[in-house]
């Protein structure tokens, strides 16, 4: 009997009587079927099929869990946790009151990166926070601003809460404080301490400043509270990114 070139299905030879026709119709269905199968061992929703190394066959790869990411391993596809590295957005919260707490922080990341995007206050005030609600004499900060070429400002001490830039009074976009603070290790045994940049507006002045604080505490930062010594937010967004 004659075969097909690339998957060598068996066919009619040209002087196969037509009697045996139904006979190798069936044959040669089988062979397909058969073939089609082994290029789609596909059973479930999302399943993804790869190159075997047996000829004319495919392997099926089950789909992955939730937030895994397809790599190789081995010489061939798998599903696995994202590398190292990675931002993640695990929260979105508007400005509001005197203070305000971002809480049940995701404890699976290793730093954490906050931005702080276009907030200003019902008065020109230092801003600070505190984590994991602790209000105690646990927590020590320097943040030094300057307004144009001159240093303007330089703040330390300690106290109940970490101070790191201003805030404004003024709606103008030009006028409202954005920030970057990382906290590093979040979630290990050993000192808190938070470092970041903002642009502030002070006194006429526009105030970029860098901050360094300290939170004398190994425990893993759980939640983050934003307030003011006075007064209250009026506009702004919080957003907060774990990083692998």
């Amino acid at each position: 009997m004659a075969t097909t070139t690339n998957y060598g299905w068996t066919t009619p030879d040209d002087t196969a009587l037509v009697k045996d026709g139904a006979a190798a119709i069936r044959t040669l269905g089988s062979s397909v079927d058969t073939t089609t199968k082994a290029l789609n061992p596909s059973t479930t929703l999302g399943d993804i099929e790869y190159r075997s190394s047996t000829a004319n066959t495919n392997t099926r790869l089950g789909i992955g869990s939730t937030g895994n990411v397809l790599t190789v391993a081995g010489g061939v596809p798998t599903w696995a946790a994202p590398a190292a590295g990675g931002m993640t957005l695990l929260s979105t919260t508007s400005a509001s009151g005197s203070s305000f707490t971002i809480s049940t922080i995701d404890q699976t990341y290793k730093d954490l990166v906050i931005y702080g995007r276009g907030l200003y206050a019902s008065a020109q005030l230092e801003m600070s926070l505190r984590l994991n609600g602790d209000s105690g004499s646990n927590y020590a900060f320097s943040f030094f601003g300057a307004a144009g070429e001159t240093a303007y400002a330089n703040w330390s001490g300690g106290g109940t809460s970490a101070k790191f830039t201003w805030i404004d009074d003024n709606s103008s976009y030009n006028q409202r404080t954005n920030f970057n603070l990382i906290i590093p290790r979040y979630v290990e045994s050993e000192t808190r301490y938070i470092s970041g940049v903002s642009y502030a507006y002070k006194d006429a002045n526009t105030l970029p400043t860098v901050n360094t604080s300290v939170y004398n505490s190994s425990t893993a930062v759980s939640s983050i509270t934003f307030l003011l010594p006075s007064g209250s937010f009026t506009a702004g967004t919080i957003y907060i990114y774990g990083v692998k």
